[in-house]
């Protein structure tokens, strides 16, 4: 007996899925549906077999080939439709194959139908055709077929209302065909088995019968049957369909090369393809088919849900009953729901929820923090933006990639004149200097001449685009325990404008590249000892002598593998007697991770002696200070000393303040001589501002700029603030103004931000409200300002008041506003 299988369909009412793929090659248990096909034919000793296609051939006839590779004598030929003619139709198109009885299957439904019984059937009977059904609960979405006693049909109803409905045997679109049959069949013509070849040869009373299977048997049609049909084998109810890798203990199947986390829960039944990637704490099943390369990050959680090869869950996300396409990604603490499908390639963000039934198209982009209710067809939903208030930041090999971080390096040096030199830094591990690589091959495609700084902090590499004259740079380094940013910098060694960022996002969308010729493309420079050169520089702003003569003690705790290089030769040039912690660091540390490091550092300063103690992050930017007696110097508190510190340094300086800086700080600046500018809170807005000429003029000794965001200058500059004074830490930190600040976020989905700031500056009245960045309302008792953040799917309030207890009050009061806006 020779095979047709009918592997022509596309599959619409499984896209996403089916976008790019015929649906004869969606993975069932990490196989082309159609493998299981060919494996059972191969079973019966069928191993002649013609194959009908019709929507993306080649993807078929690419994996299957001529079909040896497919079990023993197996030989596969293909006939291909240039337009849809059917069922039937592409079955008379292979005529010329077809010289003996056959059988005719779909290459998209899942059986382990006993095709010799159903054949002897066949024989017995004497039939022109047999059908092979099967018993299903709901008819509906099937051909309903009767038989009589003897088993010859006798009616067909194709899809019928629960009215029409008058058995429960379904045809399973299994044939058993004599040849003769092809001469009902009209060529090149439009015609289907079901609906008008099975009608017309029971009309004419040719012996057609019914063979109803006791086997197993599943279309996979839609997205639930698709996924029940693999939960089926999984619980053994196709028993002769086999089951991909080893069974490594009951219930659980697995691949080769899987690494599975002593910590992570496997709850069978499960099947685990290879070279799969299972984390800490992580868990999975019941119920689960993790394709071949993918990756399930520490803690999260799988039930129910089929995973295609290489896709990635993130930290903490959870996927029930849904499916995630081809290297799609569900980044970390985002949820999918039951009948969610997630197409090939498509980017959940951070925190995101897929509601049940919402499909995602492939290749599409999600937005942290969106809560997706309806599908996602056409554009993307958010990540309108690329650069977020600190450069651009994601996940390593799944939002930052090295083909990304290439095309980055093209649209930046596209946005800059080929004549000029760009640095090129990082913090030296090697995930970093992978993206670097790739940044720097798009910079040197463009014609520009890259100086690469190496593995340098990114205070040193601001001022060495300063020192040495460049266009701007390029920082990257760890940031969280998965992520990079990618920092770009102007000719001043500030971040990158919002205009100049724009000019970087157009480029790169519209993938409008400059490519130098072969001879433009310049050969790598590097610059030696850019870390001595950068502490000769921080000396030269202060005094010396003043700091040797006070020898002060201070107690830091540091990253030797980051700042190694710097602070030890700092210090020592200024007499210090240095206590370090020394402790090497994965990646660049919050404000609130350093709080969390000094809170027992407080008593080290105080049993040491110290004039004051820091704890330092790796990148060399942030810093907490402890004072003399071991307090915590606030964040708030913190930037108030800095300004302090420039303030009366400089006589006569105009100071900027971002929006959140407390008014009582404000108003401590005017009352000492200082003039106020008010700016954004984004990094590269404050850094723009503090690089104004008449601001820079006003700030000759302890700039703003170079107290902001450089630990080694707060704390040098700092010594030298208390020699001056001759006070101790304790007691300039007593002589700043009194406030309180409190913050709070409130989560706001990124198409709400915009109704919140309305509604809130519609509801306040005859308040006197200010709109630089936000909505900031004044009260009698202090202000409250509602920002909405660049980078996360939230607001901030911020409130100032005299004592906690009121600005408490007023944080709670307009959080509850958002809140009822957001009902």
């Amino acid at each position: 007996m020779k095979a047709v299988i009918m592997a022509g369909g596309e599959g619409s009412r499984l896209r996403p899925l089916t976008c790019a793929l015929p649906k004869p090659m969606v993975p069932v248990l990490n196989r082309p549906c159609m493998e299981h096909i060919v494996e059972l034919l191969g079973r019966h000793n069928i191993t002649e077999t013609a194959v009908t296609l019709q929507y993306l051939p080649e993807e078929i006839k690419g994996y299957f080939g001529d079909g040896s590779n497919f079990g023993r004598g197996v030989k596969l030929r293909y006939f291909t439709e240039d337009t849809p003619l059917g069922t039937a139709g592409s079955v008379k198109n292979a005529a010329a194959f077809l010289d003996e009885t056959f059988v005719v299957i779909s290459g998209d439904a899942l059986t382990d139908c006993s095709l010799q019984e159903a054949f002897e059937f066949h024989r017995q009977k004497k039939a022109l055709a047999t059908l092979v059904l099967t018993t299903v609960t709901c008819p509906l979405e099937y051909g309903v077929v009767i038989t009589n006693g003897q088993g010859r049909i006798v009616r067909f109803l194709e899809k019928p209302g629960w009215g029409e409905v008058f058995s429960d045997t379904v045809n399973t679109g299994i044939y058993i065909l004599e040849p003769e049959i092809l001469e009902y069949i009209d060529a090149n013509k439009m015609v289907d088995f079901s609906k008008d070849l099975f009608p017309r040869l029971l009309a004419a009373g040719e012996p057609l019968y019914a063979f109803v299977t006791e086997g197993y048997w599943c279309d996979i049609g839609n997205a639930e049957q698709y996924m029940q049909s693999q939960f089926d084998i999984l619980e053994k109810k196709g028993t002769l369909l086999s089951l991909p890798g080893r069974e490594a203990s009951a219930g659980i199947w697995m691949g080769e090369n899987v690494q599975v986390d002593a910590s992570a829960s496997l709850i069978p039944p499960v099947v685990i393809g290879d070279d799969c990637i299972i984390g800490p704490n992580a868990s999975i099943g019941p119920l689960a088919v993790l394709g071949n390369g993918v990756q399930i990050r520490q803690g999260s959680s799988l039930k129910r849900c089929i995973l295609w090869d290489n896709s990635m869950v993130g930290e903490g996300a959870e996927l029930r009953g849904a499916v995630l396409g081809k290297g799609a990604l569900l980044l970390s603490s985002a949820r999918a729901f039951e009948g969610s499908m997630i197409g090939d390639r498509s980017v959940v963000g951070e925190g995101s929820v897929i509601k049940p039934g919402v499909k995602i198209w492939p290749e599409k982009w999600v937005e942290k923090g969106t809560r997706l209710s309806k599908s996602l067809v056409w554009g993307n939903c958010g990540r309108a933006r690329l650069f977020g208030n600190s450069g651009i930041t994601g996940d390593l090999f799944t939002e930052i990639t090295p083909d990304f971080a290439c095309c980055l390096g093209l649209a930046l040096g596209s946005s800059l004149a080929k004549q000029g030199r760009l640095s090129l830094g990082s913090d030296g591990y090697p995930d970093t200097q992978v993206i670097k690589n790739a940044v720097l091959s798009g910079l040197m495609s463009s014609g520009l001449q890259v100086v690469d700084l190496r593995k340098v902090t990114m205070p040193v590499h601001r001022y060495g685009i300063r020192a040495f004259d460049l266009l701007g740079g390029v920082h990257i380094y760890r940031v969280g325990h998965n992520k990079i940013n990618v920092r770009l910098m102007n000719d001043r060694g500030a971040d990158c404008s919002r205009g100049e960022q724009r000019k970087v996002e157009g480029l790169l969308s519209r993938e409008e590249y400059r490519y130098a010729m072969k001879e433009e493309i310049h050969p790598v420079e590097y610059l030696p000892d850019v870390n001595r050169s950068y502490i000769n520089y921080l000396l030269k702003f202060l005094d010396r002598e003043l700091i040797r003569r006070k020898r002060y003690r201070i107690v830091v705790d540091y990253d030797p593998s980051q700042l190694g290089a710097l602070l030890p030769g700092l210090f020592d040039a200024l007499g210090c007697q240095v206590i370090t912690f020394a402790a090497p660091r994965t990646h660049s540390q919050t404000f609130s991770e350093l709080l969390k490091a000094a809170e027992q550092f407080g008593e080290v300063v105080r049993e040491q002696g110290a004039n004051y103690g820091a704890v330092l992050d790796s990148g060399g930017e942030g810093v907490v200070l402890v004072d003399d007696q071991g307090r915590i110097v606030s964040e708030d508190r913190f930037y108030a000393l800095l300004s302090l510190i420039t303030m009366q340094s400089n006589q006569n300086s105009i100071l900027a303040f971002p929006v959140t800086a407390p008014e009582s700080v404000v108003e401590m600046a005017r009352q000492q001589g200082g003039d106020v500018r008010r700016t954004k809170t984004a990094p590269w807005s404050m850094m723009q501002t503090f690089l104004e000429e008449d601001v820079c003029a006003s700030q000759q000794r302890c700039p703003q700029f170079l107290l902001y965001s450089d630990a080694l200058a707060v704390l040098t500059s700092l010594a030298e603030y208390l020699a001056r004074r001759e006070r101790t830490l304790s007691e300039v930190l007593a002589e700043l103004p009194g406030f309180v600040t409190v913050r709070r976020d409130v989560d706001v989905d990124w198409n709400d931000k915009g109704k919140v700031l309305r509604h809130l500056a519609e509801e306040s009245g005859e308040q006197k409200i200010e709109t630089a960045e936000g909505i900031k309302v004044q009260h009698p008792e202090g202000w409250a300002l509602i920002l909405p953040d660049a980078d996360e799917p939230v607001c901030r309030v911020y409130s100032e008041a005299f004592n906690q207890e009121t600005a408490e009050s007023l944080t709670d009061m307009y959080v509850q506003k958002i809140q009822d806006i957001l009902k």
